[in-house]
């Protein structure tokens, strides 16, 4: 029986060359609302708060739960306050504090330089992306993390980094490999990498240690992390540059085909990929691209391929997991945030430059296959060829303004809209005035 639900929906109003979104609350009828509204409710707790079993390599390889709480409080050194935690970027969940601590905060009676406040914030499930597994005596056994870690942000609404949830949002501020940096044991990661010859620096493969993979750690910087470095040992590009790429948002993936920057797979195939091979949860994957000693020797020297867990935490979950990922619309831009009118003129630009050849539609990415050459787009095709196909996709453009922060591409080597669109004119001869230029960014801005 289908159900009547006040839902939030997207409306659509077109003035001129340009379609604008509003959300309405409204009355809306879905087929089997049962069904689909459990697999999204799942899915966001997976999202939010499933670590997959990934403490056992989090806490109980790499010892990362010590680092968090600090000597004083039974770890190693200095710990990790709620200042050094925001500092880094991790985020802190408002909806999940109790009344009476969000008074002592705002009346300062909360010391955000204490470790102390960062184990009792794990202990409430209050920071967004990182659950705490704690003993019967209330100290921390071990840590995990989850989806929402790279995956959400917040709304500042409390302070700077603390807020209401805005799931799939790129956390642009997340130094992830700081983070992990401060695990007292990195051995395992260097044992990883050393099985497949090592790291690749300057055309040879060399065996590493912790102290080596703390400084690729430490190269990435906020908003960025590199998948890559535990499938082909690669931590630098030929520049000199780290590998790393930047946190792309979890958002308006409904339709989209390819879902990472070298076109891995789908939803699915990544959601597995990163649990089991990046995030080390318990579950079952199979990818055999992967056992390309060549193209890959660190994931096939170490059975990356195909793994077969006893206990799958992971496989089940797929299916909410991609329900509640697709469910997450592009947000809207904040009113007053570009330049209607420009805008309206840079759509008209958008359609005669070719650029809605690729970025299709409400779509914002091809249909089908998404993928293009690194000479179609006149780049290098360093980041490609860590993918399978040695290609990239057509980023997707809906919900743009919300991660501005690190540059644009998958390496962020367009700092700004405006170096970005110079690039795209060169490259393609496009001829556009200056005029063209700041209307196209505009209208970028309102999608």
């Amino acid at each position: 029986m289908k159900k009547v639900y006040p839902w939030l929906f997207a409306v659509t109003i077109t003035l001129g060359a340009i379609t604008f979104q509003a959300a309405y609350h409204s009355p809306r009828v879905r087929a089997s609302d049962d069904f689909m509204e459990g697999k999204i409710a799942q899915g966001q707790q997976t999202f939010r708060f499933d670590t997959f079993g990934d403490e056992d390599f989090w806490g109980g390889a790499l010892g990362l739960h010590q680092a968090i709480e600090g000597a004083a409080n039974g770890g190693v050194g200095p710990g990790v306050s709620p200042a050094t935690a925001l500092a880094v970027g991790l985020k802190v969940d408002q909806d999940a504090l109790p009344a009476t601590l969000v008074k002592q905060i705002q009346a300062g009676q909360v010391n955000l330089n204490d470790p102390k406040t960062t184990l009792a914030l794990l202990q409430l499930n209050a920071v967004v992306g990182v659950k705490g597994i704690f003993n019967s005596d209330g100290t921390l056994k071990s840590m995990g993390i989850t989806c929402a870690l790279c995956h959400s942000t917040v709304d500042n609404a409390f302070a700077p980094g603390i807020g209401h949830r805005r799931d799939g949002w790129a956390n642009r501020d997340l130094n992830v490999g700081a983070i992990v940096a401060l695990a007292p044991n990195l051995q395992p990661v260097a044992d990883v990498l050393n099985k497949g010859g090592g790291a690749l620096v300057g055309g040879s493969r060399i065996q590493v240690d912790p102290a080596t993979v703390k400084v690729v750690l430490n190269s990435w910087g906020p908003g960025r992390f590199d998948a890559g470095l535990l499938m082909d040992g690669v931590p630098f590009r030929p520049d000199g540059g780290n590998a790393s790429v930047l946190i792309p948002p979890a958002f308006g993936l409904l339709g989209v085909n390819k879902h990472t920057y070298e076109g891995w797979g789908s939803i699915p195939h990544w959601n597995a990929f990163v649990a089991v091979l990046e995030m080390h949860g318990k579950g079952n994957f199979h990818d055999s691209r992967l056992d390309d000693p060549v193209k890959f020797p660190v994931a096939a020297a170490n059975g990356f391929a195909d793994i077969h867990s006893d206990v799958d935490l992971v496989s089940d979950k797929l299916a909410g997991l991609q329900a509640y990922q697709q469910s997450i619309d592009s947000p809207n831009p904040p009113r007053g945030s570009f330049d209607r009118a420009a805008a309206q003129r840079g759509a008209t630009v958008f359609a005669q430059a070719g650029c809605a050849n690729c970025h299709v539609g409400q779509l914002g990415t091809d249909a089908g296959d998404n993928m293009h050459s690194a000479s179609e787009v006149c780049i290098d095709d360093f980041q490609a060829n860590r993918g399978p196909d040695g290609k990239y996709r057509t980023t997707p453009i809906n919900g743009l303004w919300t991660h501005t922060q690190g540059g644009f591409y998958h390496d962020g080597r367009f700092p700004t809209l405006g170096a970005l669109i110079n690039h795209y004119d060169s490259c393609m001869s496009l001829g556009l005035s200056d005029q063209n230029k700041s209307d196209l960014a505009q209208y970028l801005l309102s999608r």
